[in-house]
């Protein structure tokens, strides 16, 4: 049975909108076609697991579209200049743009090691000067920002929605007794008012505008980059629970200001805490970096890890967390390279699967429940295991189908997505080797030598190596 493409017109994606605080439905600008803009990293330091657990997130609603049949288009920027870029470069006697560019490719690499899709659009800061210092002008022009020794304001209260993302009102707000904030040049004319282009200061990069030399603001650069590359109203706008206030609140209160429409649904993501609960942070010296987590951890299970909770809720990095998303990684590849080797050749049927493709589809309509959806999944491993067990071949086959169409949405297939965690280019030669071995463990469990049986398991076991006894004879997986 061939599958049937889902459409947003006929199923319906619900999400959770900050600004609305209700989950409803994804509507769209444009049918067919999904504009979604992402806040990227502020490339600083290297990525942490924090940085990681973002990306699968908003990856799985970016595969899920597609899998949908939407057009996607997914811009994620990157913050190539910033304070904490030019004060981390100094200490470091680097040029901020030798750091920037350097963890850049640091956060590339992350992405491509769980296997993020690549966004449609990735933009830098340093490269839409010019976007941003018109928006900023327009801002200055209708009256609702201002110039004051060479910075540039918004003005809060020209903005009535202001406060509508994050729930709070502008008198409510705690207000800084700084009329001068730290580090601007000009005086605010309200506590609660933003720069949105900074002056010049020596020794730190600048870019000529109007109003003197200087750079942008944190906030004004993602309604100029969203803008400019999914218009001026778009369909979603994702990022981090942190991000809420001030930044994305900041960033509608601009783009409203300008009479934009900007996005029609906010998405928020929960984060990833050290533990205890603390904030993982490099400022805080207790971020687990990804290269460090991939030194022990395989990139298919930290993918499963960190995908795994609902992509509103905490995980709270630990041992125990990896070493539950390794076992439930393994049982579902054992589960699928098994069932994949016993019905090679079996005609698939999928109206004969035991797992059901519309329960699996529900769950991540409703807001992403990937915890249900991967309650389905392993309902169908444990389903598919008795199939293979009494030798059903073509139920197995037609779930094994399906199990590895579910998970290829949430790019966990370990065949399809994972290859080389089976060995890669070395699996004849590592099957080849494993083989002797397998047969030297025959011959001694022939002649009754448990011991030495026992002891070639277990230093097949020690190079990461997997013996399973089946009916059909000894298979080998990686651990």
């Amino acid at each position: 049975m061939a599958h049937r493409a889902r459409s947003l017109e006929r199923v319906s994606l619900r999400l959770y909108d900050t600004r609305t605080r209700t989950v409803r439905p994804l509507t769209l600008q444009r049918e067919g076609h999904v504009g979604i803009y992402v806040c990227g990293p502020t490339v600083q330091a290297l990525p942490h697991v924090g940085h990681l657990r973002s990306a699968v997130a908003l990856d799985v609603l970016h595969r899920w579209l597609l899998a949908g049949g939407q057009e996607v288009r997914f811009v994620r920027n990157v913050t190539d200049v910033d304070d904490k870029i030019i004060h981390d470069a100094a200490h470091h006697d680097e040029p901020w743009w030798a750091l920037s560019t350097r963890m850049t490719r640091a956060f590339t690499q992350a992405y491509d090691a769980v296997q993020v899709l690549p966004p449609t659009v990735e933009p830098r800061v340093t490269g839409h000067l010019q976007q941003i210092v018109d928006l900023v002008g327009q801002l200055v022009a209708n009256g609702t920002a201002y110039h004051s020794g060479g910075d540039v304001y918004l003005s809060v209260r020209s903005v009535p929605t202001y406060g509508e993302i994050s729930g709070q009102t502008p008198d409510a707000l705690k207000q800084s007794d700084k009329t001068v904030a730290h580090g601007h040049s000009g005086a605010k004319r309200d506590p609660l008012d933003f720069a949105l282009w900074k002056a010049a200061k020596p020794g730190e990069p600048s870019w000529p505008s109007p109003w003197g030399p200087g750079r942008p603001g944190w906030h004004i650069e993602c309604s100029a980059m969203a803008v400019e590359y999914l218009g001026t109203t778009f369909d979603l706008h994702a990022g981090g629970l942190d991000l809420v206030f001030p930044h994305h609140e900041n960033e509608a209160a601009q783009s409203t200001a300008a009479g934009h429409g900007f996005a029609t649904h906010w998405l928020h993501h929960g984060l990833v805490t050290a533990a205890g609960g603390e904030k993982m942070s490099k400022s805080l010296g207790n971020s687990v970096t990804v290269e460090d987590a991939l030194a022990t951890v395989p990139p298919a299970v930290l993918r499963y890890a960190l995908g795994a909770a609902h992509y509103r809720s905490t995980i709270e990095w630990s041992d125990q967390v990896v070493a539950a998303a390794a076992a439930a990684y393994g049982r579902i590849e054992t589960f699928v390279r098994n069932a994949t080797e016993a019905t090679e050749g079996v005609a698939v049927d999928e109206a004969l699967s035991k797992v059901s493709w519309d329960e699996f589809a529900a769950a991540l309509d409703d807001d992403l429940g990937v915890p249900q959806a991967l309650a389905t999944i392993h309902g169908g491993v444990r389903t598919g295991n008795a199939l293979l067990a009494a030798r059903e071949l073509p139920a197995l086959a037609a779930t094994v189908c399906v199990v590895r169409r579910m998970l290829s949405v949430l790019c966990l297939d370990p065949l399809s997505d994972w290859p080389a965690s089976g060995g890669g280019e070395l699996t004849p030669v590592v099957d080849a080797l494993v083989g002797l071995a397998v047969e030297a463990r025959a011959q001694a469990r022939e002649r009754k030598d448990w011991a030495q049986a026992d002891a070639l398991r277990d230093r097949l076991a020690a190079s990461g190596i997997v013996l399973e006894d089946t009916v059909d004879g000894v298979r080998w997986r990686l651990a």
